[in-house]
């Protein structure tokens, strides 16, 4: 299993980035995807998830709820994080995380397997 995170930079306060996460592997429709970042010194958070096949459950943390949106295209075997009203706070390493489980309760980095390399969103103010 391949996870490869792309579309991080250097962003403003206020500014909108979308990143995207591209895997290989079979039945990606299936699995369960999350989103994870972690800012220096800091450990790896829970940034937001979508559920497999059709990705009707989708969950956030409370800083980023209503500004983060996960969704998922299984035809293209792809992820994305469209990150809205950014903020320096929101800077941070992003990984991209896949279970073979099609829902996964849980907020923790150890539910999911697989993992992509991260890619480094950081918004100046």
């Amino acid at each position: 299993v391949q996870l490869q995170a792309s579309g991080g930079g250097l962003v403003t306060a206020g500014d909108s980035l979308r990143l995207s996460c591209a895997a290989s592997l079979r039945s990606f429709g299936t699995y369960a995807l999350a989103w994870f970042r972690q800012a220096p010194g800091k450990e790896r958070e829970f940034v937001g998830r979508i559920s497999g096949r059709d990705g009707a459950k989708r969950h956030y943390s409370d800083s980023v709820r209503g500004r983060f949106t996960v969704s998922r295209d299984n035809s293209r075997q792809t992820t994305y994080l469209q990150m809205n009203s950014l903020k320096p706070e929101d800077t941070a390493v992003y990984y991209c995380a896949a279970s073979t489980f099609p829902y996964v309760d849980s907020y923790s980095p150890s539910a999911y397997e697989y993992w992509g390399q991260g890619t480094l969103v950081t918004v100046s103010s």
